[in-house]
């Protein structure tokens, strides 16, 4: 039976702007706070409450999907076969719990590894920017355009102060030069805010040395849909089943950042 894209869309519109009254609505609410991996890596329960809404979603209405998530209840995959929904519930954790702004919905929706349908959900600014295979990418209900060339001295790059300071995972003088020939810097906090600005052309190019699946699966299908490109920095493909470095980037910009500035990055996989 051929899939009905259409339905799945309309669904996962749907409730993923449910799941953003939720959220908005907690904003009043106190919230329980909780670290994983490290004392900035946090969780809420709004975190875990918005995965487990999308994940009963799911599992009743099409029973048959699989399920990659951050928080909790997920299939553990080891391959892409069928459908899955990778889902972020709350990217920008830390800006959810201080801001209360600069956060998203991200759910990237897969086939056999090829990204169908893209959805970031900007909760505050209520912008569900949309990417579906074929079709190009959407703010709302606005096309996008396809994305123009720029050149790096007059780029704007999202990336993180992080990887340009002492670190565990790169020279920081491999992106320290680059940090040095764009026109300029920006650090959202992010990856899907900053990968959905880099299809609506707000900043060129989104660097980041260690992201997870969920961070970048909905953004690859909507950068790519309008002509950008998403590798690892090494220009490697990405993988969905593992972390790694990611770059973001105009088409040409793309390629002067792989050829000039990161021929010495080394991906390190643990």
């Amino acid at each position: 039976m051929a899939l009905k894209w259409n339905e799945i869309e309309s669904y996962a519109k749907d409730w993923v702007k449910e799941a953003g009254e939720s959220i908005k609505a907690s904003f009043q609410k106190k919230l329980t706070v909780q670290t994983k991996s490290n004392e900035n890596d946090l969780v809420t329960n709004m975190d875990k409450e918005t995965e487990q809404f999308f994940i009963g979603k799911i599992r009743n209405t099409f029973p048959e999907h699989r399920i990659m998530g951050e928080e909790e209840e997920h299939d553990q995959l080891t391959d892409l076969k069928g459908v899955i929904w990778i889902i972020d519930p709350i990217d920008g954790t830390m800006n959810f719990i201080h801001q209360q702004r600069n956060f998203a919905i991200s759910i990237g929706i897969y086939e056999n590894g090829i990204g169908k349908i893209g959805l970031i959900y900007d909760v505050v600014h209520d912008e569900l920017y949309c990417g579906i295979k074929g079709r190009g990418a959407y703010v709302n209900e606005t096309k996008l355009p396809k994305l123009n060339g720029v050149a790096v001295k007059k780029a704007i790059v999202g990336v993180n102060a992080t990887w340009v300071t002492e670190n565990d995972k790169i020279d920081p003088a491999i992106l320290g030069r680059l940090v040095k020939d764009v026109r300029g810097t920006r650090s959202y906090g992010s990856a899907a805010i900053e990968m959905a600005y880099v299809a609506t052309g707000r900043v060129d190019a989104y660097i980041s040395l260690r992201l997870a699946p969920w961070d970048y699966a909905a953004g690859a299908i909507i950068v790519e849909e309008l002509g950008g490109v998403i590798t690892k920095l090494t220009g490697a493909p990405i993988n969905l089943l593992e972390k790694s470095s990611i770059l973001v980037a105009k088409p040409d910009l793309h390629k002067e950042i792989i050829d000039h500035y990161v021929t010495n990055f080394k991906e390190q996989t643990k």
